[in-house]
């Protein structure tokens, strides 16, 4: 018998050797497996005949011979214990196969869960990533979304059949629209079926009836009309507070405010992004460089010919500040006007949004447009250059752009300075000279033609009137004033100006009351043009009066020269661009293209890493610094005032006793004040050092000026903490009254000390005395040198005085007046006539290096002096009070340099920081100051290549923009 396992073989391979050894097993062909399928159907007898399924099967199955065979019957007489052992090989090797089992299900468990997991991943990356989608829900949102309870909010909620409860029965209000549809229909067209039913009715029942019927039909059509009548208000108060929820919510959104709600991402309108190229612009070229060729409308005409109230009617808002008489427009202002919901104002450089549909925001918004005009006028100006940027959005606004410009004076007044007429002028002529900008010229219609001055102007630049638009204003006061009417059609015609113009308007912008609304104005314009005779006359078109057609008019203009216009001068900017760049590759090809900005944030970030380097600064070289320095300012005073005089007493004690008296004296008044003088020039040379230092590691020399600037701001503003002096002082005084050396380090320290002090003194005075008395006869003979008449002189005098020297080897610093004639006379015996004067000054010199020499050879005989100084035994030859002196000074030196070395490092260093941040950040908010302080044709070069490139884009993008609306 053969056996046959589950999973070894297919139902039709177990069919086939089954077969072959009398077993016949019946199984349906559907639960065959595919294989087996395949092989049953190819030799079925479709396939090929010279094939029998018996070899196929025996070809593809010969494993199937390997199977487990059922073991024989032990035959009788040979004994069970065989056929025990067989029988328990056969059971230990269905116990592995079973155990096998667990293999393979641990593994398919483990590979479903990674496909599983797998799966959910390539489902979780197909779907979008809503985090860029934050910004539509403001960030209170969120935070209040964290602090409500779900639970408890889902609990609150009603049931959907509680919901379904509240709501109407469509299905009856159907069936009631129905019914209300066919009784009016049939009241009104007579339909045959309703009258058959009424007259069948009539027939078949009495008047009482007729008339319960009619009453009921009557009551249910009220009782619908009135159930319709509570929807409609349900639903109308449903949609008024909808209404009221989104606009809280949209101004909540848009509104720009220190809480840090996200703005919502809005598409910016065509024109504003050709506004901000007239902004960048700006900014990039005040002086108006004739390269800006782009399209604006420019407001020119003579002071209070109405200009700013022309701009306001286009507005629709009374924006500007007002005057009786005097000026107000005081530099350019760009007007950007588009088209929008509300009716709002803003500033470029500003968030606010002005309401001016609200009389306090349009008060608010005057005052900041007058505080930004007179900031800008320089001192000692009337007008200034500098644009200030405004957008004016509202329902029924013309898109365009205007600049107002101030009003063209023929005379210059009281209070103005003596170039505002030559500013204006120029200022008008920069704006209008673009070939490309239209001229919006405001003629004052009240006053005589002949005393208008802008008219000349505008000629001038404009000679052909090609791109020019002539307002007439105050129509209605020239009609009034006027004798003849007929002026006024003159001047709109073109007939009485010499000048020419696209088109000629007449406007009425009020009765001159400034608290007049823009609503009241244009009511005013209408009433006047309906009424007047002007239009009435034939004198005046349609088309040609009011401040609406006026807008349209400009604004038609306004967009017509962009589009001709607009495409060139993206082109010109292109060409502007290559050039740059191609100068800067050619000048400057390993640098990268910084700007002033980006240079002076790399500077800054050099310079405090130079002032932390300060910190740095060892203890040691602070010390040594200090010490070094402070006793190069106090040396002379010491030794002239303090050690001289002391030295030059009689015996030890008076010595001691005028030193403590001066050292004293010094401490009180000078010492402190000398010391902190010290430390703050060391710091200063310690800031410069490392600065220097730092600038020689391969920086960049464009920021030298910059640092200079910086460190000798920093050090301006840096002020010593005077309190410091008081204990200084103290300090210094206790360190001077301590004389007790310790041990022979100390000492022979102190010896050092003054020889060192000694020798440079009497270097110094020996080249005195060299000076005074001229060449010896070595550098006569050698270097060819005579001495002066003088320096003869001071030489008898010195040779005179040296022998009275040796006979008086113990002489006091002074010479008597005796002395002084004694050496006067021996000097005219050898005939050398000389001055008491000069044999004093001479003898001062001499005595001194005689001095300096014995405390020189006294100061050797000390070094072995520490032993009596330590037992206080009394020698006049080994009394070192000079070297109890000089250690006194050297420890004060020691512990002035420590004391002003930690309050160097503790307090100073970091003040002297502090206030370098604050002059960076000073410098960095002046840009004038940076325009100083780097500068430089790379500087420059950066700073075009930026502008342009971000023109050029602004233009690019403005370009495809007006495609796309066209």
């Amino acid at each position: 018998m053969l056996r046959v396992g589950s999973g070894a073989a297919c139902m039709a391979c177990r069919n086939l050797v089954s077969s072959n050894m009398g077993i016949r097993f019946r199984v349906p062909l559907q639960k065959l497996h595919p294989l087996s399928r395949a092989i049953h159907h190819r030799y079925s007898g479709n396939g090929n005949p010279q094939r029998t399924p018996h070899r196929t099967a025996a070809r593809y199955f010969t494993s199937m011979s390997r199977l487990p065979m059922r073991p024989p019957k032990p035959p009788p007489g040979s004994g069970g214990r065989s056929y025990q052992q067989q029988r328990n090989f056969w059971v230990a090797r269905l116990a592995a196969r079973l155990l096998r089992l667990r293999y393979i299900l641990f593994g398919t468990a483990v590979g479903g869960g990674y496909t599983a997991k797998k799966t959910y991943e390539e489902w979780k990356d197909m779907l979008p990533d809503f985090s860029d989608y934050n910004w539509v829900i403001p960030d209170f949102v969120w935070e209040l979304s964290e602090q409500i309870d779900l639970d408890k909010l889902t609990k609150a909620l009603p049931e959907m059949e509680e919901i379904a409860k509240l709501l109407p029965d469509f299905d009856k209000i159907g069936e009631n629209f129905s019914f209300l549809k066919s009784l009016l229909s049939s009241e009104t067209t007579g339909d045959p079926p309703l009258k058959a039913t009424d007259s069948a009715a009539a027939a078949s029942h009495d008047a009482s009836d007729k008339q319960y019927k009619k009453s009921s039909d009557k009551e249910k059509v009220d009782q619908l009309q009135e159930e319709l009548l509570r929807t409609q208000l349900k639903y109308q108060r449903m949609l008024e507070r909808l209404e009221k929820e989104n606009k809280e919510l949209r101004k909540v959104v848009l509104q720009k405010d220190d809480k840090g709600i996200h703005q919502r991402k809005v598409k910016k309108s065509l024109i504003d992004l050709y506004s901000e190229v007239l902004d960048i612009l700006s900014d990039y070229d005040a002086n108006y460089n004739t390269q800006d060729h782009l399209p604006r409308v420019v407001v020119v005409g003579d002071q209070s010919a109405g200009k700013t109230s022309v701009l306001e009617m286009i507005a629709q808002a009374r924006i500007f500040p007002r005057g009786s008489g005097e000026m107000m427009t005081r530099s350019p202002v760009k007007v950007t006007l588009s088209e929008g919901p509300h009716h709002v104002a803003m500033f470029k450089d500003s968030g606010r949004e002005f309401d001016l549909n609200k009389e306090e925001d349009l008060a608010a918004l005057r005052h900041e447009i007058e505080l930004r005009m007179r900031k800008s006028v320089k001192e000692g100006q009337t007008v200034s250059c500098e644009t200030i940027s405004l957008s004016v959005k509202g329902p029924g606004i013309q898109r365009m752009v205007l600049v107002d410009l101030p009003g063209v004076i023929s005379t210059v007044t009281a209070g103005m300075a003596s170039d505002t007429k030559e500013t204006i002028f120029s200022i008008s002529k920069a704006y209008m000279q673009n070939p490309n900008a239209i001229i919006l010229c405001i003629q004052d219609g009240s006053v005589d033609a002949e005393r208008s001055i802008v008219t000349d102007l505008v000629s001038q630049m404009d000679p052909q009137g090609k791109r020019t638009i002539f307002v007439l204003t105050k129509v209605d006061l020239a009609e009034k004033n006027l004798a003849s009417p007929s002026r006024i059609q003159q001047i709109v015609e073109g007939k009485l100006f010499p000048m020419k113009a696209l088109g000629y308007f007449a406007v009425v912008t009020g009765k001159g009351s400034p608290g007049e609304s823009i609503d009241a104005i244009k009511d005013y314009e209408e009433d006047f043009f309906q009424n007047s005779r002007l239009l009435r006359d034939g004198m005046l078109k349609a088309h040609q009066v009011t401040t609406k057609n006026l807008s349209l008019a400009v604004s038609d203009c306004f967009w017509k020269m962009v589009r001709e216009s607009v495409e060139q001068q993206a082109d010109v900017f292109k060409a502007s661009r290559f050039n740059l760049e191609t100068e800067w590759k050619n000048n400057y090809p390993r640098l990268r293209e910084l700007d002033r900005n980006e240079l002076f944030e790399k500077a800054k970030n050099e310079i405090l890493d130079e002032v932390i380097s300060l910190s740095q600064v060892t203890p040691q070289h602070w010390e040594s610094i200090l010490q070094k320095k402070l006793w190069e300012r106090v040396s002379t005073h010491v030794i002239e005032n303090i050690y001289l005089p002391a030295a030059q007493t009689a015996d030890s004690g008076t010595f001691n006793t005028t030193v403590d008296i001066k050292l004293k004296q010094w401490t009180d008044k000078q010492l402190p004040h000398k010391a902190l003088e010290v430390a703050w020039e060391t710091l200063q040379e310690e800031f410069a050092r490392f600065m220097a230092e730092y600038r020689g590691k391969d920086q960049d020399d464009i920021f030298d000026k910059l640092k200079e600037a910086v460190k000798d701001e920093s050090i301006k503003r840096h002020k010593w903490n005077e309190r410091a002096m008081d204990s200084l002082r103290v300090i210094q005084h206790n360190a001077l009254e301590d004389r007790s050396i310790t041990d022979k380090p100390q000492w022979d320290a102190a010896i050092y000390f003054m020889e060192d002090t000694l020798n440079s003194r009497l270097k110094d005075t020996e080249s005195v005395v060299r000076d005074m008395v001229g060449p010896d006869w070595k550098e006569r003979w050698l270097s060819w040198k005579n001495r002066t008449p003088e320096q003869h002189i001071r030489n008898e005098t010195k040779n005179e005085l040296e022998r009275l020297l040796k006979l008086h080897d113990d002489h006091t610093a002074y010479l008597a007046n005796d002395e002084v004639t004694t050496v006067r006379k021996n000097l005219e015996g050898r005939s050398v006539e000389v001055d008491p004067v000069l044999i004093k000054d001479t003898w001062h010199q001499l005595y001194r290096r005689h001095f300096l020499q014995k405390a020189l050879s006294h100061c050797n005989l000390c070094k072995r002096g520490f032993y009596y100084y330590q037992r206080h035994f009394v020698d006049s030859e080994l009394e070192c009070n000079d070297v109890v002196l000089f250690w006194r000074i050297q420890r004060m030196l020691v512990i002035t340099a420590n004391t002003l070395r930690q309050q160097l490092t503790n307090t100073e260093v970091r003040r002297l920081e502090k206030n370098v941040k604050e002059v960076l950040d000073d410098f960095g908010e002046d840009m004038e100051k940076k325009t100083q302080l780097i500068t430089g044709r790379r500087v420059q070069l950066a700073e075009d290549l930026k502008k342009v490139r971000e023109i050029q884009e602004k233009l690019e993008a403005f370009i495809e923009a007006l495609h796309k609306e066209k």
